[in-house]
């Protein structure tokens, strides 16, 4: 038997119902995903739901007008306007929050009662405008507020019973909407100025590791070199194979070494969470300058006081000055005799290469060298002088034992700023 016309349709419509309900939940969801004001969702439901109850509570406050329904036409104004806010596009203004509320708010007004809670809504209203809008369209909505109750207190026989009071409140309101608006725009600033700083410490985080590529490996090229010069000279002059192999792996050695430096200092570059190898501090200086010896430098070393007392950044500052100023020797000067000091005192510690200049010297720029090592100290907190004076390049830099903000004077005497 077929179903008749009214019951097919009964039918259709109770199967349209859940899709109806599931399509007006996911435009909820969305809506709170995606809030018409940067506000959490707790905070803009918060305020919803309190103009909401007021408008309530103050139509049972007219239970002796029964039946009457502007309560209803009251609450209904309140929800249209949360529907449209809710399944469609329109944005929060200071028309759309306000009309609403100041229809409502006079619907319930046109039946005054003792105690009325129905101008708590223009106050709840005037803080939304002036939490959502600026200082301009917020400032008015508060006194059109404020004159639509001065308006029913002059028109009503009585007055409007608590008027102060009422509009001391929607001050109140709007001064707690301004409040959450500062705090809004404030949070902006905040999160700009973070990403200015992240970007900043990105920035010193590159240049920091270019600094470390650089020190690493211009050591061991300088050295690698100086050894595989003394492998050819051993076997062009002396035909000492021995000597030359000694050379040759010596210059292996330091190679597999500066390629496993670089894998960790290029490694930092790496999010994720990694145990790397110690970082090389003033007790591997000595190690350093036992390199360089072995490549066939002329150098001496001394070292005084408690290196303990070194602390781990600093100790690493002033490893890579004296990294790069012995393969500056090496560089620039690969016959000169040179030494080594270290001297850890109360407070400071003190890092000097010295070198004899060779013949002919100009003391013209070449590099990067000193910009980076005067970058490590000022990091450090600590002064650095180089330069050249009495047929010697001096390179000293004094740290403190004690953290210190970066910003030390550094200091660089005569040309060669770039050796």
């Amino acid at each position: 038997m077929a179903e008749s016309g009214p019951v097919r349709r009964s039918a259709a419509v109770r199967g349209g119902l859940p899709a109806l309900r599931d399509r007006a939940a996911a435009t909820i969801r969305a809506r709170l995903a995606n809030p018409p004001v940067d506000y959490p969702p707790s905070v803009i439901l918060a305020a919803d739901a309190a103009m909401l109850s007021i408008a309530v509570a103050a139509g049972f406050q007219r239970h002796a007008y029964l039946p009457t329904v502007l309560p209803v036409i009251a609450v209904g104004l309140l929800l249209g306007s949360l529907a449209l806010f809710t399944f469609t596009a329109v944005e929060p203004t200071p028309l759309t929050l306000g009309l609403p509320a100041l229809a409502a708010t006079a619907v319930l007004l046109a039946q005054p009662v003792d105690g009325d809670f129905a101008p708590f809504i223009l106050v709840v209203a005037v803080g939304e405008i002036a939490a959502c809008t600026q200082r301009r369209a917020s400032v008015p909505s508060a006194l059109v507020a404020v004159a639509l109750l001065a308006a029913f207190g002059a028109a009503s026989e009585g007055g409007l019973p608590g008027l102060p009071m009422y509009c001391v409140g929607v001050l109140l309101g709007w001064m707690c909407g301004e409040m959450l608006r500062n705090q809004r725009r404030f949070l902006y600033q905040e999160r700009a100025y973070q990403a200015i700083r992240s970007a900043q410490a990105a920035d010193e985080e590159r240049r920091r590791i270019a600094r470390e590529v650089h020190d690493v490996i211009a050591h061991s090229l300088s050295i690698t070199l100086l050894h595989l010069t003394a492998a050819r000279r051993a076997l062009q002059t002396d035909e000492d194979v021995a000597e030359a192999t000694e050379a040759l792996v010596d210059a292996e050695r330091l190679g597999r070494q500066a390629m496993a430096d670089i894998r960790r200092t290029v490694g930092l570059l790496d999010a994720r969470p990694a145990s790397p190898a110690p970082e090389p501090g003033v007790g591997e200086i000595a190690d350093l300058v036992g390199d360089f010896v072995r490549a066939g430098l002329r150098l001496s070393f001394h070292a005084e006081g408690d290196l303990g007392a070194v602390s781990a950044a600093a100790g690493l500052g002033l490893y890579r000055i004296g990294q790069e100023s012995l393969a500056n020797v090496a560089k620039h000067a690969p016959g000169a005799t040179g030494e080594v000091r270290l001297a850890v005192g109360a407070a400071h510690a003190t890092l000097t290469v010295r070198n004899s200049l060779p013949p002919g010297w100009t003391g013209e720029p070449a590099g990067m060298g000193v910009t980076g090592m005067r970058r490590r100290a000022e990091l450090l907190g600590g002064e650095l002088d180089a330069g050249a004076a009495g047929g010697y390049w001096t390179v000293r830099v004094t740290v403190p034992l004690a953290e210190q903000r970066p910003g030390g004077y550094c200091a660089v005497r005569g040309a060669g700023e770039g050796r």
